[in-house]
């Protein structure tokens, strides 16, 4: 089974614009990103997938492999579909660019399951972490997450999933976290298929895959990355590289 990481890396995002080219420790953020990748030794490959030719350059200066988009694209999925549409592989792992910090362990959980799911009936897997508290909860940049009683994904939501109505019950709530684990072929449908009704409403691609019929499998883990979303989140990144030191 053939495994590779890509890494989506868009120039122009809209809440830290040019984050991904920062200094992080003497390198640009998605040089560190795309090191730890490949320090993790858990793929076949890893490639930067990028709309930016400064990206590009910034890759190519240590050797790495990049691939430059011939469409723009919506969402990161799409950025990566077609960037594998015609490589051939078998499970394509989503990393983060804005997450230099990989968190190997989880990563290994998603391979796991894959190479356990001999019936191939996963087309996703995907990570949530348990939250608790009530600011986290309800704030809907949190992507929230509810599963059936076998760990598949039911639905994804900005708003608090489940409700609770009963304040006795025991009810936990999972922040979703964006690392995905695609089989090839779940991806180029993805690619394939116009956004859906409930994607567009909430603004969260993964839920294409479930309007499509598509199943995700979703891991727990305990580990929250560091991601650098904010001028605020880089400043906290760089204190835990010096700390690290």
């Amino acid at each position: 089974m053939k495994i590779i990481a890509m890494i989506p890396a868009r120039y122009d995002a809209t809440r830290f614009p040019g984050k991904l080219m920062k200094d992080l420790g003497g390198e640009p953020v998605i040089v560190k990103t795309y090191k730890a990748a490949i320090n993790s030794k858990l793929f076949h490959e890893v490639y930067v997938v990028t709309d930016s030719e400064v990206i590009k350059k910034s890759l190519i200066a240590i050797g790495g492999n990049v691939i430059m988009s011939k469409k723009e694209h919506d969402c990161g999925s799409d950025r990566i579909a077609e960037a594998v549409e015609d490589m051939d592989v078998d499970i394509v792992i989503n990393v983060q660019g804005d997450e230099p910090f990989i968190d190997t362990e989880s990563l290994k959980k998603l391979i796991d399951t894959f190479e356990s799911d001999h019936n191939n009936e996963i087309d996703l897997a995907s990570l949530k972490v348990e939250m608790t508290d009530n600011n986290d909860i309800e704030n809907p940049n949190n992507v929230k997450v509810i599963t059936d009683g076998y760990g598949f994904a039911l639905y994804f939501s900005r708003s608090v999933i489940p409700h609770l109505r009963d304040k006795n019950s025991n009810t936990k709530y999972y922040k979703h976290k964006g690392v995905y684990a695609f089989r090839k072929s779940a991806l180029i449908d993805f690619y394939n298929t116009p956004m859906t009704p409930l994607e567009i409403s909430e603004k969260i691609e993964c839920i294409r895959y479930l309007e499509v019929g598509k199943k995700i499998k979703m891991i727990e883990t305990s580990i929250e990355s560091i991601g650098i979303d904010t001028p605020e989140d880089l400043e906290k990144a760089i204190e835990f590289i010096q700390n690290q030191s």
